[in-house]
């Protein structure tokens, strides 16, 4: 069976997204970010060295990053349920919007977060991140124009990959800005295993009431 080591509040949700769309069994541990730092705990070092989540086991296998995880689930129990065939262009344009998710996407938004963190008058920082949030999130809104989803017209890995730049951008109050992101977001909102991975993120949340 699957563990997924499963941080509140974080990026790991779409990974539990990802194993309810793929109808695996799977046990979660999970983990509590610390109420003052919203730093994740120490315990999660004794999972891999640099204490973050998600971080799959499987078999004696531990894997981390969300793409690799995301890459890794999908090719070896959903290939052709959540992902273009190989070789293909469709392929190429899924793995690129895969991976544009943690990388050119998750950087200005995490900029973002921390100088609301840092509260400083900042000469740099704030206003590059500003900017740089627009020039991508335009371009991501603008690749979905006349599109529903990201590729082949139907949910692959990206989509669960985006989902979350798409959860990050509400909580900024900036979805408004971007038409194709919103009606994009209320999609993906739809699906049912969706629906069931916020329902299990919050469960396992001790700072959401029940």
């Amino acid at each position: 069976m699957i563990k997924l080591h499963h941080l509140n509040q974080s990026r790991s949700k779409r990974i539990i997204w990802l194993l309810e769309e793929l109808g695996l069994d799977y046990e979660v541990v999970a983990y509590q970010r610390d109420s003052v730092t919203f730093l994740a705990p120490p315990e999660l070092k004794s999972v891999h060295p640099l204490g973050k989540s998600p971080v799959i086991e499987e078999e004696g296998t531990v894997i981390t990053e969300s793409g690799a995880i995301t890459e890794y689930l999908i090719e070896k129990y959903g290939a052709d349920k959540l992902a273009p065939k190989r070789g293909t262009q469709e392929y190429t344009e899924y793995l690129q919007w895969l991976h544009f998710a943690e990388s050119s996407a998750i950087l200005p938004l995490l900029l973002k977060v921390f100088v609301a963190k840092d509260g400083a008058e900042m000469n740099f920082l704030d206003g590059y991140a500003e900017v740089e949030t627009q020039k991508v999130m335009s371009y991501f809104d603008a690749s979905l124009e006349g599109k529903t989803y990201l590729v082949e017209e139907r949910l692959t890995g990206a989509d669960i990959m985006m989902s979350f730049i798409a959860e990050m951008l509400y909580k900024f109050g900036m979805l408004e800005q971007f038409s194709n992101i919103k009606r994009y977001a209320a999609l993906l909102a739809e699906h049912p295993a969706y629906q069931q991975a916020n329902a299990i993120e919050a469960d396992y949340d001790v700072t959401v009431s029940h």
